[in-house]
């Protein structure tokens, strides 16, 4: 934080042109009232008092601000502790942890490995790249995932800096190192992710339970995710219209602010009438009893 530059207060003065008393404070004139008035000594006092208001919580701040003594003693691996206590929160759903909270320990894992000792104001771009190497030629990952884990870490030094435990220059600095770009890195590339085909989901159908074989025909038809379909409900689907609207009561981007509509139409609401007929808690237990250990 930028140090106090004015100590005493700002003079009470006359401007010329107008006659108006005139109070100059960061870089701005507030006028009073008529020079010498008793308005302008009183509309002076306030603004004088909540200057004196603001001085205070400034110098207060500057106090409880970690010094740059403090932010050497911090190793990485002690920033990383305090950081698992905020992410074991901030990343889970329903007091369990999501797949983003396991991500975040496989990208912080070899910062830990090569740099847990180092201190955290130390680190930067060219330890990040070290890191970033050893991706490529120790763990062998691919491109797109040695991006992304460089991204968090990129997020957690920005966590850090925010809760005031490392300087900005860190982070700030961490910014300018590029991802890697396809065709110019040694980094290999992996192969897209495509959907199964038809002939091996069907030769699948036969073995499972029908509200599993239920599941994955509506997943099939409507390119939900599993975690969607399997929290289905009768009072989550619109059937109002022709086209059935089923909107989950929770999704993946639901920490977003967004909304999840997905169409039913006419083969998925053939799969689930005989469900919905059931009662809500019947048909819950139908759906989820793969994972709830009743599968026989």
């Amino acid at each position: 934080m930028s140090r106090i530059r004015r100590q005493s207060p700002p003079s009470y003065c006359h401007h010329k042109a107008s006659g108006q008393a005139v109070v100059r404070l960061h870089g701005k004139d507030h006028y009073l009232g008529p020079y010498g008035s008793a308005k302008s000594h009183t509309e002076y006092a306030r603004i004088i008092a909540e200057w004196r208001i603001l001085q205070a919580e400034q110098k207060k701040q500057l106090a409880s601000s970690p010094s740059s003594a403090e932010f050497k003693n911090l190793t990485i691996a002690e920033v990383m502790l305090r950081y698992r206590e905020f992410a074991s929160s901030y990343y889970s759903k329903n007091g369990i942890p999501t797949k983003e909270f396991v991500e975040m320990k496989h990208a912080l894992r070899p910062l830990r490995e090569l740099y847990g000792d180092t201190f955290a104001r130390d680190f930067g771009p060219l330890k990040l790249k070290a890191i970033r190497q050893q991706m490529i030629e120790v763990n062998d990952l691919s491109r797109g995932v040695i991006n992304n884990r460089v991204k968090r870490i990129k997020r957690f030094f920005k966590w850090a800096v925010g809760e005031e435990l490392v300087p900005s220059s860190v982070s700030n600095a961490l910014r300018d190192v590029d991802g890697l770009r396809r065709g110019r890195t040694s980094a290999r590339e992996a192969p897209p992710v495509k959907p199964v085909e038809d002939i091996w989901v069907d030769l699948v159908l036969p073995h499972l339970s029908p509200q599993v074989a239920a599941l994955v025909q509506v997943q099939r038809l409507t390119g939900c995710r599993p975690g969607e379909v399997v929290l289905l409900r009768a009072c989550d689907i619109d059937r109002s219209g022709d086209v059935w609207i089923y909107e989950p009561q929770e999704h993946k981007n639901q920490w977003r602010e967004q909304s999840r509509i997905i169409p039913l139409g006419p083969k998925a609401q053939a799969i689930l009438n005989p469900y919905l007929v059931l009662p809500e808690k019947v048909l819950k237990i139908q759906f989820l009893r793969l994972f709830q250990g009743g599968r026989r």
